[in-house]
């Protein structure tokens, strides 16, 4: 008979109580969603996903390196704070 080892981990009570709500609605508890994690992990001889950096694609590069651009333009016009854009928003679509 094999014996059993115990795991502890510490997590946020908001993590836990998240994922005890989704591996619920999946059929399971959390134990045993934790052994299929680690059988999947010993079976695949790593995690059982990509852990990877995200990056971003070619739109989203240029949409960071426009932001970049017109940050950095003195002629771009600047708000001293979201209320004051809105009420310039709100004076357009008015006229």
């Amino acid at each position: 008979m094999a014996q059993n080892a115990l795991i502890q981990v510490r997590v946020d009570d908001s993590i836990k109580k998240d994922a005890d709500a989704l591996f619920s609605d999946l059929g399971f508890d959390t134990p045993t969603a934790i052994r299929i994690f680690l059988k999947q992990a010993i079976k695949r001889n790593g995690l059982p996903f990509d852990v990877v950096q995200p990056v971003p694609n070619a739109e989203t590069i240029a949409a960071m390196e426009e932001a970049d651009r017109i940050s950095r333009d003195p002629s771009t016009k600047r708000y001293s704070n979201f209320s004051e854009l809105l009420e310039e928003v709100e004076n357009e679509v008015c006229t």
